[in-house]
């Protein structure tokens, strides 16, 4: 499957059959961490209304119930923001699930993205049962919730046995970061960016021959993408590389 200018979106199988592509948490598992961090958000409130209570005395009932509520609402909003963006994108939930949130183009979130996400979960999962969270869970490709559309964030998946899919923020190859800053990578979307981040990661696992025909497949289609050729004196792993530094710094 290809994108414009001949660029695959979902996903290339090397010579070596080995995919470059990524797993999307399922409804089922984001459903199980959201319940555990409901328990989770459920003893701390538990916690607060206690103590809210006891200061009902002093502070008088109506004066009580408003900082309580206003300390609810911020536990709902603060604890999925904070603990995803202090915590590689992880909660309590989905730390025990083996999830994680990304940003679109797989790179580490930030608090902008987990708030963001905090803020419409407010309404898509708490305020209306979770029910436009499942049904957009089912409906999109990336089986992403509207706080994920709209925040630019992708929950993925860590399989068993393998060490956790974490986000990884690539480098400036030495003495290119002139070059690096003037790249306008624009052009190149998400899921073509997801390709080359992808390949960069598992490099090491292809042998040799397969990893030279693959960075030089994919250094061609993406110098045709963004319009900018492969210098001749350049390894197409070291031009990916590149490509990828830019684009993690217009869109992270």
């Amino acid at each position: 499957m290809s994108g414009p200018g001949g660029l695959p979106v979902a996903g290339i199988i090397t010579p070596e059959a080995v995919p470059l592509r990524f797993d999307t948490a399922t409804v089922g598992s984001r459903l199980v961490a959201e319940l555990i961090d409901l328990c989770a958000m459920g003893a701390v409130a538990v916690a607060v209304l206690f103590a809210a209570g006891a200061a009902g005395g002093v502070l008088g009932d109506a004066v009580t119930v408003i900082i309580a509520l206003c300390l609810v609402l911020g536990l709902l909003v603060g604890y999925p923001a904070v603990t995803e963006a202090l915590w590689d994108g992880r909660t309590l939930g989905k730390a025990a699930m083996g999830l994680r949130v990304v940003t679109r183009e797989g790179a580490p979130i930030r608090f902008r993205h987990s708030a963001i996400r905090a803020m419409i979960g407010l309404v898509e999962i708490f305020a209306l049962l979770g029910i436009p969270a499942v049904v957009s869970m089912l409906v999109t490709a990336r089986d992403q919730r509207l706080g994920d559309l709209v925040a630019g964030t992708l929950v993925l998946r860590q399989r068993p046995g393998r060490r956790p899919a974490a986000p990884v923020t690539f480098g400036v190859p030495w003495n290119w970061e002139s070059w690096v800053a003037t790249l306008d990578v624009s052009r190149l979307s998400a899921e073509q960016y997801g390709v080359v981040r992808a390949f960069l990661i598992r490099a090491d696992e292809l042998s040799g021959d397969a990893r030279w025909q693959v960075s030089g497949e994919l250094s061609a289609m993406v110098a045709h993408r963004i319009g900018v050729p492969v210098p001749p004196t350049v390894h197409p792993e070291m031009f990916l590389t590149g490509v990828a530094t830019a684009y993690q710094r217009r869109f992270s």
